[in-house]
């Protein structure tokens, strides 16, 4: 219920976003009308459309996005033509014909009522709303939207999703119910009732010409940054704070990297946990039977880690927080693997292609992970432990009890203690020495598993699929599953971003169709990455990479050169920038020299 009530709220908020007003016009065309009649019935169709849709799109890919997009063109039609006939009372009473007597026969078979017909129109015209309703995606939705992908199609995932949507309608309500009154007061005073209903009309043709040229989804999405993220994320932070600790039988799961300041209120509960003489039982490790396949291990069972103290580590390979605190997590496997530690690496994938165990045996391969990964394709030990994050470290005592966990980065001397205190009540002994919070050794920490700056990170993780893409300002506007040519625009303010060239953006990825296609990102922070990837057929893409339009030289990432050349030859995440000096904010530019590209999103350190 706490999560209902703050989805509830963030949907409440989205009264204060850009992201709302194209649909004003369409709400406050019914505010002349009765409230239960008119107002009431247009908020319910439009939650119950947004939540039908967005259930569909977020469980069922991209077909149900192309079924949206003839409601889309159904629903455009529909508010055309009701704008007409705010503009023509001649237009409305025709118009208004059928609906009368579909009314008539639905809800008063006996008694014609043109009442009836206005409540079914109003649900109609709340429904095609629905239809075209794209709302910024906040910490809030974007919760909601990855824990649906997470866990596919649930009552709970449609039961969030239609709390958002209430929530909007909630705000609107109010929206109504206040320009009711105005606009009596207005015709009462004026006698400006029929102008009052042609301004309506076309601001109703303005906001469908909006939605039609995509200005909904990009110059609104872009100005929404600082618009109710804030909130949002307080209120986020706020009901993490008084959640008690998950238990292992629940079955929530929302997904989202955690770093640097989000990570805090958890950092400091897990110190406080780590000095206390007793640690507290938080629930029993759930079983992991769960995964697709194993790597570097055997299957393991709760019942055959019984006398261990274990280590369970969410992560996932591109995940750049999760990359920066593995050193730590291979420094405390080599270090306590033998005095009665085990170490598993619960591999959750973000991405598809994170899925494929080609992919995730080279990456582990590579990273130098000797200890057991369990592949969680499916999600099913990530719900089993209710967990919420990558990374999420989860520390299990010799009988099977949670007995602490940490989300994100950092406090890595309060883990270590940690599993130290627990090894201890085991009976283990002659523990090495307690070292600092840096890795065994320097070489584990180098490139993109390097701490991270967080004094000048100013930029957030931004995705390029549309699903959860922001700041987009690409003029031409993003077109969902279908190749389109785009142009950059003449500047970028920070953390906004474009294209250019011809590319299909998909959910999750942009994939370049033709040669010499560009992304641009303005930034803030010392370290840039980019999880990309090639075609389909595995074939390697050059790219080069430019600062200020300029080559990189001294403020190269690992995967280029000094010039700003690259080369992708797998999906993982590249780091292209690190600024050597002075940190300060720049405009990154990739250009892909051949075709096939798949771009995922940007992360920053």
């Amino acid at each position: 219920m706490i999560l209902v009530l703050l989805v509830f709220l963030g949907g409440v908020l989205t009264i204060l976003s850009p992201c709302i007003l194209p649909v004003l016009p369409f709400v406050f065309s019914r505010a002349e009308q009765p409230f239960l009649k008119s107002g009431l019935p247009m908020l319910v169709g439009m939650a119950i459309s947004f939540t039908a849709i967005a259930t569909l799109a977020a469980v069922g890919g991209a077909w149900a996005v192309h079924i949206n997009q003839y409601g889309r063109i159904f629903s455009l039609i529909l508010l055309t033509l009701f704008a007409l006939t705010l503009l023509s009372k001649r237009l409305a009473d025709w118009v208004s014909q059928p609906f009368v007597a579909a009314g008539n026969r639905l809800l008063q078979p006996s008694t014609p009522s043109a009442s009836s017909g206005g409540l079914v129109r109003s649900l109609v015209l709340g429904v095609a709303t629905g239809l075209l309703w794209a709302p910024c995606a906040g910490p809030i939705l974007g919760l909601v939207l990855t824990g649906a992908a997470i866990s596919g199609p649930n009552t709970q995932t449609t039961l969030l999703l239609f709390a958002y949507a209430a929530g909007a309608a909630t705000s609107l309500a109010l929206a109504i119910l206040v320009g009711g009154r105005v606009f009596f007061a207005l015709k009462k005073s004026l006698g400006a009732g029929e102008w009052i209903r042609r301004g309506l009309g076309i601001a109703v043709l303005g906001a469908v010409t909006a939605i039609l040229f995509g200005w909904d989804n990009s110059i609104l999405t872009s100005l929404s940054t600082a618009s109710t993220n804030s909130l949002e994320q307080s209120l986020v932070n706020s009901i993490h704070q008084n959640t008690p600790a998950p238990e292992a039988d629940t079955s929530m799961a929302m997904g989202g990297a955690m770093t640097g300041a989000m990570a805090a209120n958890n950092s400091m509960m897990m110190s406080n946990q780590a000095k206390s003489p007793k640690l507290p039982i938080e629930g029993n490790l759930p079983q992991l039977n769960g995964a697709t396949s194993w790597l570097n291990s055997a299957p393991l069972t709760p019942e055959a880690l019984h006398g261990k103290v274990v280590l369970v580590d969410f992560w996932t390979y591109s995940c750049i927080n999760c990359l920066r605190s593995l050193p730590y997590v291979k420094s405390w496997y080599d270090k306590y693997k033998d005095h009665g530690l085990v170490v598993i690496g619960v591999h959750a994938p973000e991405f598809a292609f994170e899925k494929d165990a080609d992919n995730v045996q080279h990456a582990v391969r590579d990273l130098g992970v000797q200890y057991p990964v369990a592949l969680d394709n499916n999600y099913a030990i990530w719900q089993g432990f209710d967990n919420q994050y990558w990374p999420a470290h989860y520390f299990v005592d010799a009988q099977g009890q949670i007995r602490g966990h940490h989300f994100g980065e950092g406090n890595y001397t309060e883990s270590e203690q940690t599993i130290r205190q627990l090894l201890t009540e085991a009976g283990y002994t002659d523990l090495p020495p307690l070292t600092a919070s840096t890795p065994a050794t320097d070489s584990q920490a180098t490139g993109v598993q390097a701490a991270s700056d967080e004094q000048h990170i100013q930029s957030p993780e931004t995705y390029i699929g549309y699903s959860r893409a922001k700041n987009f300002i690409s003029p031409d506007g993003i077109k969902q599953d279908s190749p389109q040519s785009y142009t950059l625009p003449s500047e970028l303010k920070l953390n906004q971003w474009g294209l250019s060239g011809n590319w299909t953006v998909g959910q999750e990825q942009a994939v370049l169709n033709q040669a010499s296609g560009k992304i641009a990102f303005r930034f803030l922070a010392r370290d840039l990455h980019l999880v990309v990837g090639p075609g389909k057929n595995g074939k390697q893409v050059r790219f080069r990479v430019l600062l200020d339009r300029a080559a990189p030289a001294m403020n190269h990432g690992t995967d280029i050169d000094a010039d700003g050349n690259g080369t992708i030859h797998e999906q993982r995440l590249y780091q292209l920038i690190r600024q050597s000096k002075l940190v300060g904010e720049h405009t990154f530019s990739i250009e892909f020299l051949d075709k096939d590209a798949q771009a995922f999103s940007f992360t920053f350190g």
